[in-house]
């Protein structure tokens, strides 16, 4: 990086006219010092690209560093005549070129987006290192252009054209070969992203799923996020003996792994190490968020990576569950009040469902949905009603209105859980029709509470609350204050991330708490996993193409009780929305 940002340099500033060497240069062809400048700034800007991913020791990385150094080192050479910028270099050059072994990184999931986001980047940096050039001559520009003028005059350069600064001498040459190298640049690296060899993201594939259908049958009771595993945007690793799994995706170089691995737990440690080895090959950050207690202590003495404590998960002993109690006052009131008012529910598996009911729980899955981006990972399947999925269940809220024929009424609200072994379900999805009236998760959570026994079910999962610990001891009487104020940051980012709300929610059920850990290589690298684990949660998207794309979000439509037919809600007052949020 400091080569590149000496190489740059040493293209956008004026070369030394004290230099024993300058008199060489004036018997040099007139085009060679402009020609010499435009190629130390391409050099520079490239080698600016490669340091991320030399320093993650990729071979694609240092092949081209190998070129770049001399030639960004010829370059400063003749247009400043820097000896010791090129006495750098050659350093460099020959410590990496004798370590070359240690570079040996596989490139990384290739994406298309990231040729448009190149050439986002690359167009504002081209642009803004294009206004330094044309100001590095102060002495040499005709007249005082204006800011508008220079900025046409780096637009036209990036394109080869001559732009509306004049300069007198040898320096309107330099000025245009910068510029127009820049453009160049830019075009070129964009265009070998948007046209190389495809090299898409590791997916999950039948056989894969299949295996781990298996292991899930024979050890799914282990973990209440096992069966997330088959979520089909995750690559999966295998222990030599197969008896044992970790699936994961690769987000922005992370590595990520959610929940415990999959399969016997003698065989755990043959799956991490081909995690790690995987990690390994292709200098990925490995992490592993959501894991239990018992899979960090496993995670941490395989591997030697640290943990910490994220959060609990919320867990409901259905023999345990009565709403009986002032515990459960509010949630009995809230239930009762609902069903006067017509409200039903079923509860169901899904391989229960006919084609129809399947069709208009989809459809409302995705009306009813509070963001664009879907959201959910660690514990989120990202489907409904799969032909895989006939063993997962289905929670519907219907309101019967009058005059209605419908043999199951109109649909208010959905929960989806998944297996947890053969005697436990994990929630999955929430979603709910927004004109519904208030409760309808307390609803659908008693009811599947209730109907479980009849289900064979006998532990519920409910949500996971993010450092649940910390929440529940700061509102204590006694609390420090760094415990009080670590309470209040957590209070003021629930705004945006739902920490407080899904503890009180969950809270309500009166279930126990499990801990939830993260397991991580270096305390440094825990704001990349947090990044890491944010945008495969959804919180964050990187999407670029949503720039271009309307603002207009879509009104919200209640799914009637036809499959594929939707209408708009009613428009409501201000006095409605305001009962209503209340």
């Amino acid at each position: 990086m400091i080569v590149g940002l000496l190489d740059i340099a040493a293209g956008v500033f004026p070369r030394f006219r004290h230099s024993r060497i300058h008199a060489v240069t004036e018997v040099l062809p007139g085009s060679l010092g402009p020609f010499a400048a435009a190629l130390a700034i391409s050099a520079g800007v490239l080698l600016l690209l490669l340091a991320h991913g030399l320093k993650r020791r990729k071979r694609r990385a240092w092949r081209a560093a190998v070129v770049l150094l001399p030639a960004g080192a010829a370059a400063q050479f003749m247009y400043r005549h820097s000896v010791i910028s090129v006495v750098i270099a050659a350093v460099l050059l020959g410590l990496i070129v004798r370590h070359q072994g240690e570079f040996k990184a596989l490139p990384d999931p290739r994406s298309r987006w990231k040729a448009l986001a190149n050439f986002v980047l690359m167009s504002a940096g081209s642009i803004g290192l294009g206004l330094v050039i044309v100001n590095s001559h102060p002495g040499r520009v005709v007249g005082h252009p204006g800011i508008y003028e220079q900025i046409s005059h780096v637009v036209y350069g990036l394109f080869g054209m001559e732009g509306p600064v004049d300069y007198s001498g040898r320096v309107s040459w330099t000025v245009g070969y910068s510029l127009g190298a820049l453009g160049m640049l830019t075009a070129l690296t964009t265009i070998y992203l948007a046209f190389r060899p495809e090299h898409p993201a590791a997916r999950l594939t039948a056989d894969d799923e299949t295996k781990l259908r298996e292991l899930l049958a024979k050890h799914g009771g282990r973990d209440s996020l096992g069966h997330f595993a088959l979520r089909r945007d995750k690559a999966v690793v295998f222990s030599p003996s197969g008896k044992a799994a970790v699936t994961y995706r690769v987000v922005s170089g992370v590595m990520l792994a959610s929940g415990d691995p999959i399969g016997d737990v003698e065989a755990w440690p043959g799956a991490i190490e081909r995690f790690m080895e995987e990690a390994k090959a292709h200098s990925w950050t490995p992490a592993v968020v959501g894991c239990s207690e018992t899979g960090g202590e496993v995670w941490t003495r395989e591997t030697g990576l640290d943990a910490l404590e994220l959060g609990d998960e919320a867990i409901v002993d259905v023999k345990d569950f009565s709403l009986t109690g002032r515990p459960m006052r509010n949630v009995r009131q809230m239930v009762k009040r609902i069903e006067r008012n017509g409200y039903t529910t079923k509860v169901r598996r899904v391989s229960e469902l006919t084609e129809e009911e399947l069709e208009q729980v989809r459809g409302a899955a995705v009306a009813w949905r509070g963001t664009d981006t879907e959201r959910g990972f660690s514990m989120a399947l990202g489907r409904v009603g799969d032909e895989g999925d006939g063993d997962c269940f289905i929670a519907t809220a219907h309101r019967v209105e009058e005059g209605d024929t419908s043999p199951f009424g109109d649909l208010k609200a959905i929960q989806h859980f998944v297996p947890w072994g053969k005697d436990g379900m994990s929630l999955e999805m929430m979603r709910r029709d927004r004109a519904a009236d208030p409760g309808m998760n307390e609803l659908l959570i008693v009811a599947s509470l209730q109907q479980a026994p009849e289900l064979g079910i006998e532990k519920v999962s409910l949500n996971f609350a993010m450092f649940r610990a910390a929440l529940a001891r700061g509102e204590k009487i006694g609390a420090g204050p760094v415990l009080r104020m670590w309470r209040s940051l957590l209070v003021f980012l629930s705004r945006w991330f739902q920490i407080e709300s899904l503890y009180k929610f969950n809270e309500k059920f009166r279930p126990r708490w499990e801990p939830r850990f993260m397991v991580y290589r270096n305390s440094r690298d825990l704001p990349r996993i947090g990044f890491a684990v944010m945008q495969a949660e959804g919180f964050v998207t990187l999407a670029l193409p949503r720039l271009f794309a309307s603002r207009r979000r879509p009104k919200p439509v209640r799914t009637c009780a036809h499959a594929h037919l939707t209408a708009p809600v009613p428009a409501q007052s201000k006095a409605e929305r305001e009962v209503q949020v209340a």
